[in-house]
């Protein structure tokens, strides 16, 4: 397969979407990964980055959507607890 220069991918980008990067393709692609949970090590390594920490400081975003997952999951895990403790009584 061959795999056109970024300037010709960056030119064809512009074609009906003048304002277009490339890197904005990748920032949606990270950004779009992580939340639909794709852990940040495969994130890191699908975008060839060095370390993992740099792609949490590049890409992770924490939106709202995020954060009522994130509420949600320790919901049901505080739940499961509560329902543990409940039955050890």
């Amino acid at each position: 397969m061959c795999i056109p220069p970024i300037p010709e991918i960056n030119r064809r980008l512009q074609v009906g979407y003048p304002d277009l990067r490339f890197h904005d393709l990748r920032h949606s692609f990270a950004v779009s990964s992580l939340q639909a949970g794709d852990d940040i090590k495969t994130v890191q390594e699908n975008l060839g980055h060095h370390s993992a920490a740099f792609t949490m400081d590049t890409y992770a975003h924490v939106t709202e959507t995020m954060r009522k997952a994130s509420s949600e999951h320790m919901d049901a895990f505080i739940g499961i607890l509560l329902d543990k403790l409940q039955c050890s009584n």
